[in-house]
C-alpha cells in the first residue's frame, strides 16, 4: 500500500496521540503536557492537530472500503 504525504503525517500524528495516550494509561504521564505545558496553547493545539489526523484517516478508511465494494 503506497500513502501519500498526508496520509503518512495524518498517520504519524495518530500514532503519536495513541503512544501518548498509552503513556496516560499506563504511567499516568502526559508526554505532550510534559513538553509543552499542560493545556498551553501549543499543548492545545497538538491535541487538535493529532485528532484532525485520526477523522481524517477515519474517513480515509471509509472511503477507501467504498470503493474496493
Amino acid at each position: 500500500m503506497k500513502l501519500d504525504p498526508l496520509n503518512w503525517a495524518a498517520l504519524i500524528l495518530t500514532v503519536i496521540g495513541g503512544l501518548n495516550w498509552g503513556l496516560v494509561g499506563l504511567f499516568k504521564f502526559d508526554l505532550v503536557a510534559t513538553l509543552f505545558g499542560d493545556m498551553s496553547p501549543i499543548s492545545r493545539a497538538v491535541y487538535v492537530v493529532v485528532a484532525l489526523a485520526a477523522l481524517f484517516l477515519i474517513f480515509a478508511a471509509m472511503s477507501g472500503s467504498k470503493k474496493s465494494e
